[in-house]
């Protein structure tokens, strides 16, 4: 546990030392410490870093949100045996088996406005070609749908893992008094599967605040030329790797970090009065 402790503790001390200097080109470089200074400046920053924040919780709310209502969907469809259910099961789980940035290449290259399959495909239908990724418009909402195909598994995994938990005599006793499936979905298997409901709230959107990988293998530095996909991870990188300015990335860090445990902080709230 000190160990543990040690590897969160000194990185994160560290950050929030360099959120208080002007650090930048070299983090061993002479640095003088500024206060609040960075704060001011980063919260007062309409150009890149409020864009920023409103394209990581839109990113973060849309796919959370799809991803729990088609992850509740399947997993209900996977609750009862059927034939197949194994291999049903394996080809929903293949999404997770790719790592993040093998997924947004692929994606990129299957909308790839030229010679992508998405625009053949819509070309089938008298669509005519959309630009996906290279458009301004189109460029967010096509990342969210990446995350969604990808991470929508493991919320299924997680959703199924809590219905096969569940007893079957609520169930029965309500089939006996006449309650449809969707009395019975509404009034008993959601209040009873709510904690678990809850947890895959949790992990999928701490994640989905962090996503940097998917926006990053499909748009570049900057989330796109017109920064369309910049998140604040992407922000961050950016700042820290583009334009070693430590200073400026501790300080944007520092504010996600605080984001994300203020959000922990509620949904784990919520879980305890749901349980």
């Amino acid at each position: 546990m000190i160990f543990v402790a040690l590897l969160i503790i000194f990185p994160l001390g560290w950050t929030v030392y360099l959120s208080l200097t002007d650090a930048e080109g070299s983090v061993r470089a002479a640095k003088e410490f500024v206060g609040i200074s960075n704060f001011i400046e980063v919260l007062t920053d309409t150009d890149r870093f409020w864009p920023a924040t409103g394209r990581t919780f839109a990113f973060t709310a849309v796919v959370l949100i799809f991803e729990v209502v088609l992850g509740m969907a399947t997993a209900l469809l996977l609750w009862r045996p059927f034939r197949g259910e194994k291999w049903v099961r394996v080809a929903i789980l293949l999404p997770l088996v790719a790592t993040p940035v093998a997924v947004g290449m692929m994606w990129r290259l299957i909308f790839d406005p030229n010679i992508g399959l998405a625009n053949t495909v819509i070309g089938w239908f008298g669509i005519p070609p959309q630009p996906w990724l290279a458009g301004q418009a189109t460029a967010l909402p096509t990342t969210m749908f990446i995350d969604i195909w990808q991470w929508t598994p493991m919320v299924v995994l997680i959703l199924l893992a809590g219905l096969t938990s569940l007893s079957d005599e609520p169930q029965e006793a309500a089939l006996i008094d006449g309650a449809n499936a969707w009395q019975r979905f509404r009034h008993i298997t959601l209040p009873l599967l709510m904690p678990t409901v809850i947890v895959a709230i949790l992990l999928r959107g701490i994640d989905a605040l962090k996503t940097f990988d998917i926006l990053y293998a499909t748009k570049g530095k900057g989330g796109g030329s017109f920064h369309e996909v910049e998140t604040l991870n992407v922000y961050a990188y950016g700042l820290s790797f583009d334009y070693n300015d430590y200073g400026i990335s501790s300080t944007v860090l520092i504010i996600f970090f605080l984001i994300i445990v203020g959000s922990m902080w509620a949904l784990t709230a919520r879980r305890k009065d749901a349980a």
